[in-house]
């Protein structure tokens, strides 16, 4: 199939380039529209009892969390006659709007309810309201009702907050973020191409397969989103996964394309033969990273299925573009591919001889190689006690859901959240719902039911259709839209954090407390905690998805299955090492002055442990699959002895070190420019994954990989019969199409 792909290329070029650019231009205009179709939420769970609890709030009653808060604060208090008139405007603009229901404020609400309204310093005071929508609507709405009310009057400052600002300014920072990262990631990995190719040609081919990936999974979002919910944040996985597997792919292709020219093979006979070898690596490569990707799409949240969209989709174009938009390339340019070599300038310029090239026993690889298996089980017993040490912190982690401090310290929801933590005795974000769907003939006991709700400790208050109570006593009247068809729902302010444990404990004691009838609670904090064991319960079908489903592709690739489990077993550790920094870092707060807008909030969000984990895995399997690849082409050209797998794979480092310590050197610099977002998890992710790529393509390839491979001698190689039989059947690799040998075996 490979071959064919390649005679596509190498006979038709022009048409190839022409269909490409006509079909470019088509995914451009459509996908240039994306991130305005795209939703910043996606981190609940649509089944969840808490997601029952706010449909049936919407449909029902159009009540639900006060996803607006505007802070008013004034110096001369909120009760002063300036701070009254611009809380009175707000409120009445925000009345004004179509979307708005549950409107509260300090200067309106009764007496007993405006007191949670009001900070302890007395110079600030809230505006709260539900605003309709969805993830995408919602953050929409309150953005542009909360915009012309913001800014200073009569010494009066108004700024907005809750979650549908929060969201929104998350939406907008996104899109600002991705657009530095881009200006910065792309001049960088131009310049690091050209060191690394030498010809500015041949450095231009990676991004031009980059651009094509991405922009065709731009279009390919824009489409999805009009079918389902897709999340913003896909688009930055977009960016980083087009530009890191086009530079990985591009580099092997280009990389052996050019070693093939150079033994002396023709144009067209070096891309039948690239295509072979390193085109069949790239389409294994880009399985294993598919696979693990697509592990995503088991979680019930589309924040994590949105990556899963966008990742399988950069992938499969990164792969195609890189399998017949580069063999096309490569035949127009010929020999051109070497021009305009920078370096060859440079040497003139300083008077510099060429470099001769070394044999493969005297490049550095291959004798790095050499060093690690003569040492295989000391290195083996400290590289690996070094990981496992490196991973320890992970055992300590803890997992919470996103809020307002995933902002940078200046934007105003974030301001608006310290201060309802800090200032405010009640927090107006950390309200509970407890919906009952039918009283039936209970109705008379839902004074009882919110009196001695009202007890509880960290409870505030609690507003029902009955009255509201505060401390077992009513202190105001009864609200009868609080009942409707036989349905009803309780309002329970408290003093916590949403994310906090004490919240988390409220939560368990609010739906531990005897009720007349079934009810269901929601709010933040429930949906955070439905939202974790919606993640919990996925996370084994994610796992084991992963391991089978590569442990399947790369037996099928080297017919052996040790190498598999050696794969796994080493990447699980490197990643563990990884997630161990992760804690240290964003959940304890280390280093803290290389992120000056990071909040450390004591906890992760978990979806993004989870996302890292899919996308490093699955890169790492790419340069498992570099590395095994020339590995293996190694030991069927020998006569398969314990001395021919050494030699093998030091062959294998020798040939793909410099290329894939170049590709991760590349792939981290795009990694990099995601962690100086002003998001904290994307700062996250970012680091995480600059950090998974160095530590697996210089800690994992080059020495624990070699080590075990030299323990583990010519069992590397081994299945059971039936499953050589199999693979001989079914096996999607192929023999050596070349009768070269290689050269006699020393010393080592």
């Amino acid at each position: 199939m490979l071959t064919r792909v390649a005679e596509l290329g190498i006979r038709a070029p022009r048409r190839v380039l022409l269909v490409a650019g006509l079909l470019l231009v088509l995914a451009g205009a459509f996908g240039s529209t994306a991130a305005d179709h795209l939703s910043s939420g996606g981190f609940r769970d649509p089944n969840a009892p808490s997601t029952r609890a706010e449909a049936i709030l919407q449909q029902d009653f159009q009540a639900g969390d006060a996803n607006l808060i505007i802070e008013v604060t004034s110096p001369a208090g909120v009760d002063d006659a300036a701070a009254r008139a611009q809380g009175l405007a707000v409120v009445r603009a925000v009345q004004k709007s179509p979307y708005a229901s549950q409107v509260q404020s300090y200067w309106t609400a009764p007496k007993a309810q405006a007191a949670t309204l009001r900070s302890n310093d007395g110079r600030s005071a809230l505006v709260v309201a539900r605003i309709a929508g969805d993830d995408s609507q919602a953050p929409e709405r309150t953005a542009a009702l909360t915009e012309p009310l913001t800014g200073t009057h009569d010494g009066v400052t108004i700024i907005g907050g809750g979650i549908g600002n929060a969201y929104q300014q998350v939406n907008d920072q996104t899109k600002h973020d991705l657009a530095v990262s881009e200006s910065v990631a792309i001049p960088i990995t131009v310049i690091v191409l050209i060191w690394v190719f030498g010809s500015v040609v041949a450095a231009l081919l990676p991004l031009a397969v980059g651009m094509t990936a991405i922009i065709g999974t731009m279009a390919i979002l824009r489409g999805l989103a009009g079918i389902t919910d897709v999340s913003i944040y896909a688009l930055n996985m977009t960016t980083a996964m087009g530009l890191a597997l086009a530079i990985d792919y591009s580099l092997l292709i280009v990389s052996r394309y050019r070693e093939e020219t150079g033994n002396g093979a023709a144009p067209d006979v070096a891309v039948r033969r690239t295509l072979q070898t390193a085109g069949r690596t790239v389409s294994f490569s880009a399985l294993t990273v598919g696979l693990c990707l697509a592990a995503m799409l088991v979680f019930p949240v589309y924040f994590l299925r949105s990556f899963a969209y966008a990742g399988i989709a950069v992938v499969g174009l990164a792969t195609l573009t890189a399998l017949v938009l580069l063999p096309a390339l490569l035949t127009l340019l010929g020999s051109r591919v070497n021009s305009l070599d920078l370096r060859a300038g440079i040497r003139r310029l300083f008077r510099r001889r060429p470099p001769v090239e070394k044999p493969l026993e005297q490049t550095f690889w291959y004798r790095f190689a050499q060093a690690v298996m003569r040492r295989a089980l000391p290195v083996a017993v400290v590289v690996t006690g070094l990981l496992v040490v490196l991973g320890l912190p992970f055992l300590n982690a803890r997992f919470n859901y996103p809020d307002d401090r995933v902002l940078p310290h200046s934007a105003q929801a974030h301001r608006v959240g310290d201060d309802l933590r800090d200032r405010f005795g009640s927090n107006a974000a950390s309200t509970m719902f407890v919906v009952a769907p039918d009283v039936g003939d209970r109705a008379d006991a839902v004074g009882r039911y919110a009196a001695e709700m009202s007890r509880l400790h960290d409870v505030t208050a609690v507003t029902s259709a009955a009255g509201t109570y505060s401390d077992g006593a009513a202190v105001s009247p009864a609200d009868p839209s609080m009942t409707k068809d036989g349905a009803t729902y309780l309002l329970v302010q408290t003093s916590t954090d949403p994310q906090s444990g004490a919240a988390k404990d409220l939560l368990s004691r609010v739906e531990a407390m005897p009720s007349p009838w079934p009810t269901v609670v929601g709010g933040e904090t429930a949906d955070n905690k439905d939202s974790l064991d919606a993640l919990a319960r996925a996370l084994p079908y994610a796992l084991l998805w992963i391991a089978l489903a590569l442990f399947t592709v790369l037996f099928l690739f080297t017919g052996s299955v040790v190498l598999p489990l050696k794969a796994l077993l080493l990447n699980t550790l490197s990643l563990s090492a990884t997630f161990g920094a992760m804690v240290w870092i964003f959940q304890e707060g280390h280093l803290a002055a290389l992120y000056p807008d990071l909040t450390t909030t004591g906890y992760l969000v978990p979806t993004m442990p989870l996302l890292m984990f899919c996308v490093a895995f699955g890169l790492s399997m790419d340069y498992e699959v570099f590395l095994l690849s020339r590995i293996r082409e190694a030991w069927l050209a020998s006569d398969r002895t314990a001395a021919d797998n050494t030699r093998a794979v030091a062959i294998g480092l020798g040939r793909t070190g410099r290329i894939v310590t170049a590709a991760a050197l590349l792939m981290a610099i795009v990694f990099a420019s995601i962690a100086t977002s002003g998001i904290s998890f994307m700062m996250l992710f970012g680091t995480g994954l600059t950090l998974a790529v160095l530590m697996d393509a210089t800690v994992v390839r080059g020495t624990l990989v070699p080590a075990y491979m030299k323990l583990a001698s010519t069992w590397n190689w081994w299945a059971p019969r039936p499953l050589s039989r199999l693979h001989r059947r079914i096996g999607l690799s192929d023999e050596p199409t070349t009768d070269r040998r290689p050269e006699p075996i020393g010393a080592d």
